[in-house]
């Protein structure tokens, strides 16, 4: 019983914190691996994505409730993420993963110092683009990060923030919402192929889907009260906490 309570209070901070900038996996799959040590590791990440997924969809309508989300950038964005999450996920099962692994953590280190220099980066929402220019760009980063999520995973959410700050001249508010839809589409295409391959714990992933979601709705409460500074602060401690875990499963482990 009390393994199980692990599981669901770990489901409710990786909701809480996914909602307001992501890096929620970095708590939720190690309880998930903890709990169920000698389960086979794609049936735990299947679990994973149906619980994020639950929480994340949740986010994304709580933000479109409240913020100005970027509709013209946010769905194709999406729609090629679905598509390149699916392809991802099919490439990892015939090339490895462990280049990406290795340099992960190098560019999380450029991530984290860049935000960290630029003081008042993704402080005001001046969005750099439209029309053609935005759809295309949003099309490149929506399928990048999704191929990288459906091959690897680890910081996507992260990631996302950080593109749509930089590249679409997005707020730190904004891009966390823009990603919420990104992330949606990211984790149905996951998850059907998890779910097309046996590998989800319905009941399991049920029951922290539903933690995952009140997390989500507090996250996405504290982000829109706190504003942009909130969210830059706490995306630089996930940041860190990505490149601390990252570092260790590629050098150590």
């Amino acid at each position: 019983m009390e393994q199980f309570a692990l599981l669901y209070v770990a489901a409710f901070l990786a909701g809480l914190v996914d909602a307001v900038v992501g890096g929620g996996g970095l708590i939720q799959l190690p309880a998930l691996f903890s709990v169920f040590p000698n389960m086979a590791p794609a049936t735990l990440l299947g679990t994973n994505k149906l619980s994020g997924f639950l929480g994340t969809s949740v986010a994304a309508v709580s933000f479109s409730r409240r913020v100005n989300v970027e509709w013209s950038a946010a769905l194709p964005a999406a729609a090629a993420a679905f598509v390149f999450a699916f392809a991802g996920a099919f490439t990892v099962t015939h090339v490895p993963a462990d280049f990406i692994r290795k340099l992960l953590p190098f560019i999380l280190i450029g991530v984290g110092a860049y935000t960290l220099k630029k003081k008042d980066f993704g402080s005001v929402h001046a969005p750099y683009h439209s029309g053609v220019k935005e759809r295309w760009l949003a099309i490149a980063i929506g399928g990048g990060v999704g191929f990288y999520d459906g091959f690897f995973g680890p910081g996507t959410g992260s990631f996302l923030v950080f593109l749509f700050v930089r590249i679409f001249g997005f707020d730190f508010l904004g891009a966390s919402a823009v990603s919420k839809v990104v992330n949606v589409a990211c984790n149905v295409s996951a998850l059907f192929w998890f779910w097309n391959s046996g590998h989800v714990l319905w009941q399991i992933g049920l029951m922290m889907g539903a933690c995952n979601v009140l997390g989500s709705l507090v996250g996405s409460r504290l982000a829109i009260k706190h504003g942009s500074g909130f969210v830059r602060k706490l995306f630089l401690v996930v940041v860190l906490l990505l490149i601390s875990k990252t570092s260790y499963d590629a050098f150590i482990r």
